[in-house]
């Protein structure tokens, strides 16, 4: 039998300059903040998930939580309402944040993409995108 996986509860980027993503994520997109220890992690709400940034260095030295760690360009999406895409893009290229690519998929919908200050990529998909 399997586990009856009702969704994603969270999700973690490895982030080295955690200050940097504080000012990102929480002054900039507006992310509650759930805990935040300086030079090791950045726990925020994202909706009704929850986003944990790590520094990797830290992390990998862990033994319990089992270490754990990434390099390269992450990727996640947010989704937001279908009536608030568009302004959710105009809200982040006002605020100075650089769009690097949207996508119109198969189904119609479009999506675009940004990267957050640490190069991990960013996707904000309208509500219902996979249905």
């Amino acid at each position: 039998m399997m586990p009856d996986i009702i969704r994603i509860k969270e999700t973690c980027l490895y982030i080295k300059d955690l200050q940097k993503a504080y000012d990102f994520y929480h002054v900039l997109l507006g992310f509650p903040v759930i805990d935040y220890v300086h030079e090791k992690h950045l726990f925020l709400r994202a909706g009704s998930s929850v986003l944990l940034c790590f520094n990797p260095e830290d992390s990998a030295l862990k033994s319990s939580p089992p270490a754990h760690y990434a390099e390269g360009k992450l990727h996640l999406a947010f989704e937001v309402s279908q009536l608030n895409y568009k302004s959710t893009r105009k809200l982040l290229e006002s605020a100075g944040v650089k769009i690097i690519d949207e996508v119109t998929w198969k189904n119609g919908a479009a999506s675009f993409y940004f990267e957050d200050p640490d190069g991990n990529v960013l996707e904000i998909v309208p509500e219902g995108i996979w249905d």
